[in-house]
């Protein structure tokens, strides 16, 4: 098996896999429970929760543990529904992973524009930005493009904005959200530098447990449960912690931080060979892009039929975001960079990962070639 769909899942490393089996079997107690096993998961449940944090520098006492990235963008946005108005007070990125569309949407959100590159079009977000907007959401890095987003820049942007309503006597706050998932793992970040108020982070992309995220949420941030009844993670996520999972994405989000520069200095290489060996594609993201995204374009070949003529060679790639592929729906994303449905039918996503070796870049090269080369003699037939 060659796996180039690193950005849809990561399998669960060996590490993290040996840090959490304690807290399923011997330490399994409930850290609400008042004797003193119980106390001291509670005490190492925080200390993972410091650990998440440290590594985006900050404390753990700004991380709500949740029950994956989709919960932690839904939790960020609640930030917007305590004022009532209901429209137009909510701004998010038209390439924005579904998740965040979604509810953004339901707030009466309006789209800020990109640019053919997948950039920000940062004319667009300040011609958007009204006396009325409380939030703004910009990923960090795009889920199918892997296109990073200037954030510092936007998060000055804000709080110049911030600055000037105050003299001006306008009491609305206004916060800037990132969904970072894509990134944490290829990317050294800090809250402080990129000026964000709110931080999607998510375990499965990072080598550790499906089903755990967490949103970072600064001091001033004041946010509404999704689910009430028992009072943890500060009153915002009630039910009992998942302590083996976050045990378990503290550990993959440590490796990920000791292995970073490695990492991508390897993707780098992997990438550069799989361009200059494969044929006949179009690249579509070219700049400002994490180092082990790939999006190839075949104009005139169906990208889903790839897809399965592919994995009967026990090669797996995307051809964008999996739950939208799933669907069969066309990609929001790449239709907004300005893609006709042509070269949007023709696109493949590869993502590297943990899992490849430079032999297996080299054989995934030559098997997608002959797959092309062959699909398209099929066609001119």
């Amino acid at each position: 098996m060659i796996y180039l769909d690193h950005a849809a899942a990561t399998p669960v490393s060996r590490k993290v896999l040996q840090a959490m089996e304690p807290y399923s079997t011997r330490e399994f107690f409930n850290p609400s429970a008042a004797y003193l096993p119980a106390k001291k998961v509670a005490a190492d449940y925080e200390t993972a929760k410091g650990v998440i944090a440290h590594a985006i520098g900050a404390k753990g006492t700004d991380i709500v543990i949740t029950g994956g990235a989709t919960e932690a963008n839904n939790l960020a946005f609640t930030v917007a529904a305590q004022r009532n108005h209901g429209k137009g007070e909510v701004l998010y990125l038209e390439t924005e992973h579904d998740s965040v569309r979604a509810v953004a949407q339901q707030h009466g959100g309006r789209a800020i524009k990109v640019l053919p590159s997948g950039l920000i079009n940062l004319e667009d977000l300040k011609a958007k930005i009204t006396d009325d907007i409380i939030l703004i959401s910009v990923s960090l890095a795009n889920n199918e493009l892997g296109t990073i987003q200037p954030l510092a820049e936007i998060g000055s942007l804000v709080r110049e904005i911030r600055i000037d309503r105050l003299k001006r006597g306008i009491k609305i706050p206004i916060y800037l959200h990132s969904d970072a998932s894509q990134a944490l793992n290829l990317l050294d970040i800090n809250v402080a530098r990129l000026g964000v108020d709110m931080l999607t982070l998510n375990a499965a992309k990072v080598y550790g447990p499906k089903g755990v995220g967490a949103l970072y949420v600064a001091h001033d941030v004041k946010l509404s449960p999704l689910t009430m009844g028992g009072g943890q993670e500060k009153g915002l996520r009630a039910g009992t912690e998942n302590v083996p999972g976050v045990i378990g994405f503290a550990t993959a989000i440590k490796e990920a931080k000791e292995h970073l520069n490695g990492n991508r200095k390897k993707y780098k290489r992997f990438k550069q060979i799989l361009l200059s060996e494969l044929q006949g594609y179009e690249l579509i993201n070219k700049k400002h892009t994490l180092d082990n995204f790939i999006v190839l374009c075949y104009n005139g070949i169906d990208a889903e039929r790839l897809i399965y003529l592919l994995e009967e060679k026990e090669i797996y790639v995307a051809t964008g975001a999996a739950c939208a592929a799933s669907k069969g729906q066309k990609s929001h994303v790449l239709t907004a960079i300005g893609l006709s449905d042509s070269q949007i039918a023709g696109s493949l996503r590869l993502t590297l990962g943990e899992t490849n070796t430079e032999e297996q870049i080299h054989e995934a090269a030559q098997i997608i070639n002959e797959v092309v080369t062959t699909e398209r003699e099929r066609i001119n037939d």
